[in-house]
């Protein structure tokens, strides 16, 4: 996610606290928020994928795929 993004919701909610939002604000806040927990949501599955966990039986077990399986 681009830091100009990241200032533009940070803007977004400085002003929808002082004096408030347009409509079209509202929309753009919104897909905005919507885009920045897509971009959270990929950078943890990344993560996860890349840990390995070993079982109390001594297997090995990817981390992203057991926690997809839940």
């Amino acid at each position: 996610m681009e830091q100009k993004t990241i200032d533009r919701i940070n803007a977004l909610a400085r002003k929808s606290k002082s004096v408030g939002l347009s409509q079209e604000e509202k929309e753009e806040q919104a897909r905005l928020r919507q885009e920045y927990i897509a971009a959270i949501r990929g950078n943890l599955r990344t993560q996860l994928d890349r840990i390995d966990v070993k079982e109390q039986d001594g297997s090995i077990v990817n981390l992203g795929e057991k926690v997809r399986k839940k």
